[in-house]
């Protein structure tokens, strides 16, 4: 049966013995998504971020993959968010300041962000693009009550708090 004929139920403490004895296999209509950055970028997203993201369009109810880029000399906004992240860097280099710390990638490195940890990244190189990949566990926090929330510095320094589901 496909994920979106499945008619979908919130369990709760009392169905503890609904628990089925072993997994079972859940196959979604859509298991590739091909060409990721060929499909076109979230405008609204990358409008928002002033610089371009791409998100992997998967149905995963854990994690989420997104593409993006900084121009050469290029920052992005400063921000924090309620999940998990992992950059792996495709191309480029530069740095992510991360709660203060700063840290140096380049192509080929990974770098983690912790929960609610004020971060931005810095593309350093003066002439070439730095491109990444950022796993995060925000569908998982979002399925459990809305509970990935991202926060980031605004135009004129402003906290913006917001829901990740706001888009």
């Amino acid at each position: 049966m496909s994920q979106t004929a499945e008619v979908k139920k919130k369990y709760e403490s009392a169905d503890f013995d609904k628990t089925p004895p072993r997994p079972r296999v859940v196959m979604p209509d859509r298991l590739a998504h091909p060409h990721v950055e060929d499909a076109g970028r979230n405008e609204g997203y990358s409008q928002e971020r002033k610089h371009p993201v791409f998100f992997v369009d998967l149905p995963s109810h854990a994690i989420s993959m997104t593409i993006g880029w900084l121009e050469p000399g290029q920052s992005s906004n400063r921000h924090r968010h309620t999940y998990e992240t992992i950059l792996y860097v495709l191309e480029g280099e530069g740095y992510s300041d991360i709660q203060g710390r700063r840290i140096p990638w380049k192509q080929g490195d990974a770098v983690y962000i912790p929960v609610w940890a004020w971060h931005n990244h810095v593309n350093t190189h003066p002439t070439a693009r730095a491109r990444y990949l950022a796993c995060e566990n925000a569908p998982m926090l979002q399925n459990m009550g809305g509970v990935a929330l991202r926060e980031e510095v605004g135009e004129k320094g402003q906290s913006l708090l917001r829901h990740e589901e706001e888009g």
